[in-house]
């Protein structure tokens, strides 16, 4: 229940207060002030309710508890440490809800703490940061235990059920280096990133493994299907060797598209870097070519002209061909969508920018608990569906329609 107050006694209070206050340290000076007025204010009216009676009422004597005085207590509050009194009673019940016993913040603290986190910053950081934004003193073990109840949420999200039927789903894998036996390893985290119905974009699941592999892959591929996912009509993926087929292990009618992103990206790595803009222009030419037939012959020019210095790229582009062609098979506003993986691209971003300050992690749980925050944050701008979505559920409702018809 929403708490309602009179803005004419509040604004009433503020004029009387700002008489007094000059500087900002001022102000906060007055908030700590009215926290401590207003915490011993609740504690005092909840001591009352624990007795039974108001203090200094005749009705208590004789019931055989009373107020004993107050305990010292320091809290920490938005704008830095305040010091209360707690009240106490004879028999030792009063068991306080306002601020309970043991603890030591009334603030968003945890949100803060979680947000910086969610940024990359250090354990160490963190506490460096309320030191000196809040001039409050906060230890590392208790980041530690703030940041730990996010795996908590995070083992209950990555169990969560799912859509049965996902139009778009992208995969991917983001390298992060974790400390291991005093080693600092590799590992893959893996990213499923989809479009659902509505066309909104939700992230499936992250997991993280020593590398990235179609076998792993597969364990994935399997997770989602066992969470409720039936059918996927068209995934988006890297070139990874056996990636196709670990997806059609599990959802034999999905279409596959490789990334062009990934596909142009590893092309350039046979090309030196005075050639780059040229080949980058050609290799356009191919994948935003108007039709298939078209595309091949953008392909045919790009090897008469290119095989000589970088035969590997053409290759590359006519051995996987089968897979980057899915994107001919739909009108422009389904292609925007599918033919790259810029959505988990932009999301890999949110991961890497948040990962960058701490570059290597001390646990598996710290990178999971990072690369979640960083992507619950981003997900917030998740509320509208993509570009042209309503056209392209259209296109699908027609080319799929007695496998999406069911889900409508």
């Amino acid at each position: 229940m929403e708490l309602q107050l009179d803005n004419e006694k509040l604004k009433a209070m503020a004029k009387e207060l700002a008489k007094d206050m000059k500087t900002d340290a001022d102000l906060s000076e007055v908030i700590r002030q009215l926290t401590k007025l207003t915490i011993e204010t609740a504690l005092d009216a909840e001591m009352d309710d624990h007795l039974g009676y108001v203090k200094h009422d005749p009705k208590g004597r004789g019931t055989g508890n009373s107020r004993n005085g107050n305990s010292k207590k320091r809290v920490v509050g938005d704008n830095g440490p305040v010091d209360i009194d707690v009240p106490r009673d004879r028999e030792a019940e009063f068991d306080p809800v306002f601020v309970r016993k043991g603890q030591r913040r009334v603030t968003e603290m945890d949100e803060k703490i979680l947000a910086l986190y969610a940024r990359g910053q250090s354990t160490r950081d963190i506490v460096e940061s309320f030191k000196e934004l809040y001039d409050a003193d906060i230890s590392a073990s208790l980041v530690s235990k703030v940041t730990d109840r996010v795996i908590e949420q995070v083992n209950e999200w990555q169990s969560r059920p799912l859509d049965p039927l996902y139009p778009i789903l992208y995969l991917d894998g983001i390298v992060m280096k974790i400390r291991k036996n005093q080693r600092v390893e590799n590992k893959t985290m893996y990213v499923a990133l989809a479009v659902n119905l509505r066309g909104e974009k939700e992230l499936l699941g992250l997991w993280l493994a020593d590398t990235e592999g179609a076998k792993f892959w597969l364990s994935v591929i399997t997770d989602l299907k066992n969470r409720g996912v039936e059918d996927v009509l068209i995934a988006c993926i890297d070139g990874l060797k056996g990636f196709p087929e670990a997806i059609n292990t599990e959802f034999p009618q999905t279409e596959i598209q490789l990334c062009i992103v990934h596909q142009v990206r590893n092309s350039l790595r046979f090309v030196s870097w005075k050639h780059d803009k040229a080949v980058t222009r050609d290799l356009k030419a191919i994948y935003q070519a108007p039709t298939e037939e078209q595309a091949l012959v953008e392909l045919s020019r790009f090897k008469e002209t290119c095989d000589e210095q970088f035969p590997q790229v053409g290759r590359s582009w006519e051995n996987n061909w089968a897979h980057l062609r899915t994107l001919f098979d739909y009108p422009p506003e389904i292609r925007k969508a599918i033919y790259t993986t810029n959505a988990i691209e932009s999301l890999n971003s949110v991961i890497r920018k948040a990962t960058r300050n701490r570059k290597v992690f001390p646990t598996d749980q710290s990178a999971m608990k990072v690369a979640f925050l960083s992507i619950l944050n981003a997900s917030k701008n998740w509320k509208r569906p993509i570009h042209n979505w309503k056209e392209a559920l259209n296109r699908f409702s027609i080319q799929f329609e007695e496998r999406v018809t069911p889900y409508l």
